[in-house]
């Protein structure tokens, strides 16, 4: 078991404030990997202290100065990339396939869409007799999830960056030995002192302390819809500006016309992977009353041939759920959607056939949902899928959009400019077409009590930015 009890500020691992630690639990052994040290209101203060020194130079970095900067940070992540996705498996339980495949690649792709971003956006245009000016906001807070570990700090560090921003960042306290390996490869590559620092430490103690601090000019937070709620509380005295990407619902819609057996399979693979810990993961497949059995029996199928177990075999689909506690919820709630009256198809409560340690999930598949019952309306975070039936396309969106939540979507059809039709009446901020693959220069956010703001491309660097009027700099 490793020990990690020191921050990086101002360009140097330093000693903590306090003595607290915290234990790091491998989901899969359900034993200590490591421990960290948790972070106070003290150790924000001195991040702070060095993120505003080093913002007063480096905001005035110019455009290759930061491309050249993200290039080489590109160079030293791809040497490294095998331990990221090692680390992450072991740290938040993604099978090595997914962790290799896709976890850990996600870093890489944020750098390298955001170089493209960077080298012809446009910084100031003239209106009129005014020159309008896009400037670094200043420090900034991120605070980021467990789920996709390093996906997630790489499309809030990488932005800020090109942006001329400098940052304190503190990762989720389940999965933080990927954000400290992203500290040493940004100190690797040469990042100024003090332009990224990383505090480890829980949401109450160092995450409370960013949010509320005067002299961070902006917070960005990935993580539940509660959690983001105290976020945007805790930030309202001081007028900054809060980005959020939180919770999701996502609605599958199936139309009449598609390929039945590739289209529910496809879903519910989607909904599975990632353990189901997944924003945006499709948990709700909607599909015509009269092709409720077939759907169910599609999926039951897929949930029963995939692959659970240890996380370090090729051949594994679907490790564990990241914790005690969240093992715990997914079961509550697959035990809650019994209760109501769905038809349960495959899985259930309960560890699966002959795993008696770590916290594994069985792959589960409820039919004949209803959109009012609980499995339907909250964000459970696990391999649980619920089919609910619709009477007409009409029908379809209304029960999509019957949600809180509006982060994402799926719509499939036969007909592509029916399926696109229908994907703009989902009130979500990202809509997948026929099961397209991801784009990382597309905006990433949600509507409603899914967030505000964001991410990636173009959309995720000006987030980072502030917008300022010089007016009577054009006059003649």
């Amino acid at each position: 078991m490793t020990k990690h009890d020191h921050f990086y500020i101002g360009g140097e691992w330093v000693n903590p404030g306090s003595r607290e630690h915290l234990d790091v639990i491998n989901p899969a052994t359900e034993e200590a990997v490591a421990t960290i040290a948790l972070g106070t209101r003290e150790d924000v203060d001195k991040a702070v202290v060095a993120a505003r020194k080093a913002f007063q130079t480096y905001s005035q970095s110019s455009r290759t100065e930061r491309l050249d900067l993200l290039e080489t940070i590109a160079v030293v992540y791809k040497r490294r990339m095998g331990e990221m996705a090692e680390t992450i498996s072991r740290e938040m339980g993604a099978p090595a396939s997914l962790a290799n495949k896709a976890h850990a690649p996600a870093g890489l792709g944020h750098l390298m869409a955001m170089m493209e971003v960077l080298k012809n956006f446009e910084f100031e245009e003239t209106l009129g007799t005014t020159q309008v000016v896009k400037e670094p906001i200043g420090v900034c807070g991120m605070i980021t999830p467990w789920n996709w570990p390093i996906n997630q700090i790489s499309c809030k560090v990488i932005p800020a960056l090109a942006a001329g921003c400098t940052m304190i960042l503190k990762p989720s306290e389940m999965a933080p030995l990927s954000g400290m390996l992203f500290a040493e490869i940004l100190h690797e590559a040469g990042v100024p002192a003090g332009v990224f620092n990383l505090i480890n430490g829980d949401g109450p103690g160092a995450g409370s302390a960013i949010s509320a601090h005067p002299d961070i000019d902006m917070v960005t937070f990935t993580g539940s819809t509660r959690a983001g709620i105290d976020v945007a509380l805790k930030a309202a005295p001081t007028v900054k500006r809060v980005a959020q990407e939180l919770g999701g619902k996502s609605a599958n819609i199936l139309l009449d016309d598609v390929d039945w057996e590739q289209a529910v399979s496809s879903g519910a693979i989607g909904c599975f992977g990632n353990t189901g810990q997944t924003c945006v993961a499709p948990t709700r497949m909607l599909v015509p009353h009269d092709k409720m059995d077939e759907a169910a029996r599609i999926a039951g199928a897929a949930a029963n041939n995939f692959k659970v177990g240890d996380p370090t075999l090729e051949e594994t689909q679907m490790g564990p759920a990241v914790s005690q506690a969240q093992w715990e919820k997914i079961q509550n709630l697959i035990q809650v959607g019994i209760d109501e009256g769905a038809a349960l198809v495959s899985g259930g409560v309960g560890k699966p056939d002959g795993m008696n340690r770590g916290y594994y999930v069985r792959p589960t598949v409820f039919a004949k949902v209803t959109n009012d019952m609980t499995i339907a309306r909250e964000e459970i975070f696990g391999p649980v899928l619920s089919i609910i039936g619709y009477e007409d396309e009409e029908d379809a969106i209304s029960i999509a959009n019957d949600t809180v939540y509006g982060l994402a979507g799926n719509v499939s059809s036969s007909d592509h400019d029916r399926a696109c039709r229908v994907a703009r009446r989902i009130r979500a901020g990202r809509i997948i077409v026929n099961y397209a693959g991801p784009d990382r220069m597309a905006p990433f956010g949600g509507y409603k009590q899914s967030g505000n703001g964001r991410e990636w491309g173009r959309y995720g660097l000006e987030d980072f930015l502030e917008v300022k009027s010089i007016i009577g700099h054009n006059a003649n």
